[in-house]
């Protein structure tokens, strides 16, 4: 044998021994580890609370573990990145730090209140109060209130977004005289009646009456939404259209709300025209809802449909086109138009979207939409809950605001199950209508503070004392009325609402049609051209 040939057959052999020794080495450690491994220990169906919390602990990271660990890995190289690119932003007083520390702690309360069925935001809204009042760990005053406002502006734009995608324009169509009574009638009387009774039980002149009472008519888009999306998710109301009747009737609610305290507002301050401060908010209205038409068809055709990254596209042309609406509209001092463009442009939308997906599929720019919304949810809530300053709380006041406040909200209770008599809504249904339409927080968060502001610049003591008074009253509805609005929302959907299948994502559609082509005998199509002429060919057997 040449001297050649035995060297390789040692270096086969070294090879044959070291392969050895790496199998052993990795049997022996796979051993070792085992007892740590999720797959050695499979969770049965009905575990028990200590059984799925040792599951949390196995490797490698998974289940709810895996999300925390997750969101601290995130957290932590987020932060460090913006440390290293801002520098003292991102330090302990900083907008960024505050702002993370904000979404973290938001985040992780809205995590926890959700594993007890009550509604994440009640968690978001109460981290956000104490990171706003309580001493040595108020990270959230340190927020420029410009940083603040942008967030709270992007997250109801986001809002806005995915309220005008799930509207069903059949719904709509079918409701459009409800929506119009729901929106009009109980803000108008809520605003009546706490006009009157802030004049009779706080002593305020009748325009700051009525000014607060357009002020604590508001309903919050910010809680209703996502309370009634989550909802609809999951199939409650869809039969009937209740989320879309809601939904759009909040939006008009606001709408009517923010112009009707722009009117009183230059009333009490007697500031420009009264008649074009009139004729400017149904002027307003009506300019939203055209920006929001002339954008949504722009949506139909750009991108172009033969784009190769059109969901993205068209998501973010969503977006931009949504914040310019909001922005804008207050940059030029039409604020009351931008949230209603917000909301028909993905309406309009939507229209021709929904025709190119399969039927009972879900658009997939509102998945795209509901990750952007679970970043700013938390952000959104929290904010708002910082916003609540308890030092500003009278006590001799608050017992006075509550009866005014009880007394609005009967009578809006009332109006609002007569506004949906004569459809075609069970008892039980218009039963939920006031519970949906009682959460209030953005717009008070939003205006509460404006007369304030306004009676500050003018300088005069007895119109700082009334807007304190009105400040301290906004905030009052805002702790009052929006837990208990999400949690009835939350509780009282369920078993008052009837259940409908949820709608299905295109893949799980498609799933379905290929299962029952292949019951059906027939060959499942090799390519979308394919599957296309197979669905054309049985539109025309049809």
């Amino acid at each position: 044998m040449s001297s050649e040939k035995v060297e390789m057959e040692m270096i086969d052999g070294g090879d044959a021994t070291d392969q050895g020794c790496c199998h052993r080495t990795r049997m022996s450690c796979h051993s070792c580890v085992r007892p740590c491994l999720a797959e050695s220990h499979p969770l049965p169906p009905n575990a028990s609370c200590c059984r799925r919390l040792l599951d949390n602990l196995l490797c490698p990271p998974h289940s709810r573990a895996g999300a925390v660990l997750f969101i601290v890995i995130f957290s932590v190289v987020a932060w460090t990145t913006l440390l290293a690119v801002t520098g003292d932003s991102a330090l302990p007083g900083g907008n960024l730090f505050s702002l993370a520390v904000l979404f973290v702690a938001c985040w992780c309360a809205g995590y926890i209140i959700g594993l007890i069925r009550l509604p994440p935001l009640l968690g978001m809204l109460i981290i956000g109060g104490v990171l706003g009042n309580a001493p040595h760990i108020n990270f959230a005053n340190d927020i420029h209130p410009s940083w603040s406002s942008g967030c709270r502006q992007i997250a109801l734009t986001i809002i806005l977004i995915r309220a005008g995608l799930g509207l069903d324009p059949k719904a709509l169509r079918r409701l459009s005289f409800v929506v119009l009574r729901l929106a009009f009638l109980p803000c108008l009387v809520e605003t009546l009646v706490g006009g009157i009774s802030c004049h009779l039980i706080l002593g305020f002149p009748w325009p700051w009456g009525f000014m607060l009472g357009f002020i604590i008519a508001a309903v919050s888009p910010a809680v209703v939404v996502p309370s009634l999306l989550g909802l609809s998710e999951r199939g409650y109301g869809l039969d009937k259209g209740i989320p879309t009747l809601v939904i759009a009737a909040a939006s008009v609610d606001d709408v009517l709300a923010i112009t009707g305290f722009g009117v009183l507002l230059g009333i009490s301050f007697s500031s420009g025209n009264i008649l074009w401060t009139l004729a400017k908010g149904p002027l307003e209205a009506l300019v939203g809802i055209v920006a929001g038409i002339v954008g949504g068809f722009i949506l139909w055709y750009i991108p172009q449909r033969t784009s190769k990254h059109q969901l993205l596209f068209r998501s973010s042309l969503l977006l931009c086109m949504g914040l310019m609406f909001i922005f804008g509209s207050q940059k030029i001092d039409w604020a009351g138009a931008g949230p209603l463009a917000a909301l028909t442009l993905p309406f309009v939308a939507a229209l021709r979207w929904r025709a190119e997906c399969e039927e009972g599929a879900k658009n997939p720019v509102e998945d795209v939409v509901g990750v952007l919304w679970m970043v700013f949810q938390p952000l959104l809530f929290g904010l708002i809950g910082a916003e609540v300053k308890i030092e500003s709380l009278d006590g001799n006041i608050v017992g006075l605001g509550v009866a005014v406040l009880g007394i609005g909200l009967t009578f809006r209770a009332a109006v609002s199950y007569l506004a949906v008599m004569g459809t075609d809504l069970n008892f039980k249904e218009r039963l939920f209508i006031p519970i949906a339409w009682l959460p209030k927080a953005t717009v008070q968060a939003a205006i509460g503070a404006v007369a304030l502001d306004r009676a500050k610049d003018v300088g005069d003591e007895d119109l700082i004392k009334l807007g304190e008074q009105v400040l301290m009253l906004a905030v009052l509805v805002i702790l009052i009325t929006a837990p208990i609005g999400a949690i009835g929302i939350a509780l009282a959907g369920p078993r008052l609402l009837k259940r409908q299948p949820q709608r299905q994502t295109i893949e799980e559609v498609s799933k379905r049609n290929s299962a029952e082509n292949l019951e059906n005998g027939e060959k499942e199509p090799e390519t979308e051209q394919d599957g296309l002429i197979h669905r054309g060919s049985k539109e025309q057997e049809l």
